[in-house]
């Protein structure tokens, strides 16, 4: 989640005050992400090292109103207008959990799979269960507290979609068989050496680099 793109593009719409922005930001994400004002402030420093947002004039109650940059626009305008692209989760803890525990000896991989799709189906029922805020119905903050709990409900979904997946993979392979024994081959020390590129069928050897 950015933070740092999000007030810029409420500071787009006009200066704010951190309380202010704040409350913006709560309006527009349904308050599913809660943002304490230190934060805030520590954003709008960063913000303004880096070119994008400035300070402006100070209210009769002491309030701070920072204003956008040209920069700042553009950067928000950029934002908007590029998609997100989720970066492949390489050690997802659940993933890794259970792939680590299918190859243990003497462990029920099974067992922790089932206990974890009862806590994901809870989760999910618990979701689909929220109440609503209190918001006027068919107000922009209804949707915006919609497509943040659709999104939610959705990834729950995926995760118990995967995970009855994994049962099914688990059930093709019979667990003493999969289960691994530490190796006794042990690893060398170091980084492993570059390997040499083998020389094409045109190329002559000695156009190789030399052995170190």
């Amino acid at each position: 989640m950015s933070v740092r793109q999000s007030l810029l593009a409420i500071l787009d719409q006009g200066p704010c005050y951190g309380y202010q922005l704040r409350h913006e930001f709560d309006r527009r994400t349904g308050s599913t992400w809660p943002l304490n004002v230190g934060q805030i402030y520590n954003t709008l420093e960063r913000l303004e090292r880096d070119g994008l947002v400035q300070r402006g004039e100070t209210d009769e109650h002491g309030h701070v109103y920072w204003r956008i940059t040209p920069a700042g626009s553009a950067e928000a305008a950029r934002w908007l207008a590029t998609p997100v692209l989720r970066a492949p989760a390489t050690r997802e803890e659940l993933a890794v959990k259970l792939a680590v525990a299918a190859t243990l000896p003497g462990v029920d991989a099974t067992e922790i799979l089932r206990t974890q799709r009862d806590a994901s189906q809870h989760r999910l029922d618990e979701l689909r269960r929220t109440p609503s805020p209190g918001l006027a119905a068919g107000s922009a903050e209804e949707l915006a507290w919609s497509l943040v709990l659709d999104s939610l409900v959705c990834a729950a979904e995926a995760e118990l979609r995967w995970l009855e997946l994994a049962e099914a993979r688990l059930a093709q392979h019979p667990h003493p068989e999969m289960a691994l024994e530490l190796t006794t081959e042990r690893p060398k020390r170091g980084r492993p050496a570059k390997t040499t590129p083998a020389a094409s069928a045109d190329e002559p050897l000695d156009a190789l680099p030399a052995p170190v």
